[in-house]
């Protein structure tokens, strides 16, 4: 029962801001994803059943990181609701900690948060002499996690890129929100041309609430923006598309000749941008905030190229408001080749809430799995950009804020192991608590068979 209130709970805490949205039966949804943290409780008791041996120490200190890596992985299904909740996002600013997501993405951090925190209630609660290894197992750990972190720091010079990020604060009308964008973006070379010039300049998410392509006064504005800034711009359109019929969200590059490349987000919010089982659960939106209408979705990653100061050619890699917040996406991208990753964001929902901090958070995360520095856009929330250790960069426009904000991101060319070998702890955490279940099983048979022929009684078939 702890397990299944602390489950829910945790989401409910997590997912708070959704309540004028979703009402009750966002206590519903939590009450239902409480259940995989019931499953983690059980094998709690299971294993930290008095007395601790040794061999239980050691099932204690590496099953339950396990299982909660897996019950993290299964609530980052996006029809689930994504991995908004990850433990591992809360350890964003401390960079020992941080540097994990290199070598096994947020569910390392996530493991090690448990590791932690089971090895002091076993050192503040157990008398036994075995008390002494998982201690000695953690400060190994810690050990190995300080020297991994101090090794990733190492720079690599690969170029900079020189960002403007604009920011018109929370604007409703679409076309007052497109003019403050257009101003704040002329107000970059109000007092002449950039020095040194710009690269990039990158609007938030829904920055342009009209189909371009529909809207021929508002692309030639767009253009004519490039053309003063002398850089491409990366602005990000919320619309019913003219030709498709339907609404998408979608990042598009374009310079002063036109549009150069364009994405589509494939990654929706659940109630949010779509209804799940529309047919089924429609009545919900007529007692919520629900969608009224299912946006469209796109299809593939796109990269975009653009040629920064000294004539280099390099690919960034757009994704959209909750896409940012999944590691396999942004991980996708860098194999692909992306440079950089650009992550365009509004976060007027939760607003005057910690989530537009916590949503930044996870960028950070992304910056340190990836091994490349990331740019987060945002339209009405925190605007800032992070190198490729995760650390933050420049100044950041705070939720109560619109500006402009100038960046030098520095480039990075490494691989890390995350983006090598992808959810391996996930994987491996899958089979190991397998292996475990096969051998209690077959231990417990065993036992069953031999106790039958010492008595004499029918054994298990």
């Amino acid at each position: 029962m702890r397990g299944w209130l602390w489950g829910g709970g945790f989401v409910l805490g997590m997912y708070y801001w959704l309540l004028p949205n979703l009402t009750v039966f966002l206590l519903v949804i939590a009450a239902m994803l409480g259940l995989l943290w019931l499953a983690w409780a059980v094998l709690a008791w299971w294993v930290l059943q008095e007395p601790w041996t040794g061999p239980r120490l050691a099932l204690a200190i590496t099953a339950l990181p396990a299982a909660a890596v897996l019950v993290e992985y299964a609530t980052s299904w996006d029809k689930l609701g994504g991995p908004w909740a990850l433990l591992g996002t809360s350890q964003w600013n401390v960079p020992p900690v941080r540097a994990l997501a290199a070598l096994g993405g947020p569910w390392l951090i996530g493991a090690f948060i448990v590791l932690i925190n089971l090895v002091i209630l076993l050192a503040a609660t157990s008398r036994s002499r075995w008390r002494w290894y998982p201690i000695g197992a953690a400060a190994l750990a810690v050990a190995l996690m300080a020297g991994w972190a101090i090794a990733i720091q190492q720079p690599s010079d690969a170029g900079t890129l020189r960002v403007a990020l604009i920011q018109p604060g929370v604007v409703h009308d679409p076309t007052t929100r497109f003019d403050v964008g257009e101003a704040l973006t002329r107000s970059l070379v109000a007092a002449g041309p950039v020095e040194p010039p710009l690269d990039l300049v990158v609007w938030g998410e829904s920055s342009v609430g009209f189909d371009p392509n529909a809207r021929p006064d508002l692309m030639a504005r767009l253009t004519e923006l490039s053309r003063l800034v002398g850089a491409p711009l990366l602005v990000n359109v919320d619309a019913r598309r003219q030709e498709a019929g339907g609404i998408y969200k979608t990042s598009i590059l374009l310079d002063q000749t036109g549009e150069l490349a364009h994405y589509d987000k494939r990654r929706l919010v659940p109630f949010g941008e779509y209804l799940p089982m529309r047919r089924l659960l429609g009545w919900i939106a007529r007692l919520t905030e629900a969608a009224a209408e299912d946006r469209r979705r796109g299809h593939a990653a796109v990269l975009m190229p653009i040629e920064i100061t000294g004539g280099r050619r390099i690919e960034i890699g757009p994704l959209i408001s909750f896409e940012s917040a999944f590691p396999d996406m942004s991980r996708d991208l860098v194999r692909r080749g992306a440079n950089v990753l650009v992550f365009q964001i509004a976060t007027s929902t939760f607003q005057d809430s910690w989530g537009p901090w916590r949503n930044a958070a996870t960028s950070a995360l992304r910056a340190t799995e990836t091994g490349r520095p990331v740019v987060h856009s945002t339209l009405t929330g925190v605007t800032t950009a992070y190198d490729a250790t995760g650390r933050r960069l420049g100044s950041v426009i705070g939720t109560d804020q619109r500006g402009v904000e100038i960046i030098d991101v520095p480039l990075a060319s490494r691989n890390t192991p995350y983006v090598r070998y992808g959810d391996w702890l996930p994987a491996a955490a899958a089979g190991y608590l397998l292996g475990l279940a096969v051998a209690v099983v077959l231990r417990r048979t065993g036992r069953d068979r031999a106790l039958s022929r010492a008595t004499g009684t029918p054994g298990p078939p």
